[in-house]
């Protein structure tokens, strides 16, 4: 199943995130796919409002991952593998104590670590078409 929505602007990606967990209501692994500036730190701070979070959602480009709590849907992580050097330095941090542990799991540069992943996921690919104007498309990946 593909899905895609256009966002026009900022205004736009509560509603596109609402739907987005409520049609992939089952899933907790998120990839985020984008070139640099496309938002998927931005899509992501929505993802987390829609859950619940009132914590600051920012970019873990430094710490690679950042902690956020629900009260609704208790533990988010949001990592940014973008500094990594190799997959080791993901799974020393425990990525995959993460990842299986049952909680939203939402992943920038997630190539960096793709034998780390598990085999379902379901990746959120952001674009800019125009300025300030995004496509972004929802895929399952199901490698089982």
């Amino acid at each position: 199943m593909l899905q895609k929505y256009i966002a026009n602007t900022l205004e736009e990606l509560p509603v596109i995130a609402k739907d987005i967990l409520s049609m992939h209501n089952k899933e907790r692994i998120f990839i985020l796919e984008g070139d640099m500036g496309a938002g998927k730190t931005t899509i992501t701070k929505a993802l987390c409002r829609q859950l619940g979070t009132t914590d600051n959602v920012c970019s873990p480009t430094f710490s690679i991952v950042n902690h956020y709590l629900s009260k609704e849907m208790g533990d988010i992580y949001h990592f940014d593998f973008y500094r990594i050097n190799n997959e080791q330095e993901a799974f020393d941090i425990g990525f995959e104590e993460y990842i299986y542990s049952g909680s939203y799991c939402f992943i920038e540069w997630a190539e960096r670590v793709i034998n780390l992943l598990p085999s379902h996921y379901t990746i959120i690919s952001i674009k800019e078409v125009e300025k300030d104007k995004r496509e972004i498309t929802i895929k399952i990946n199901n490698s089982l």
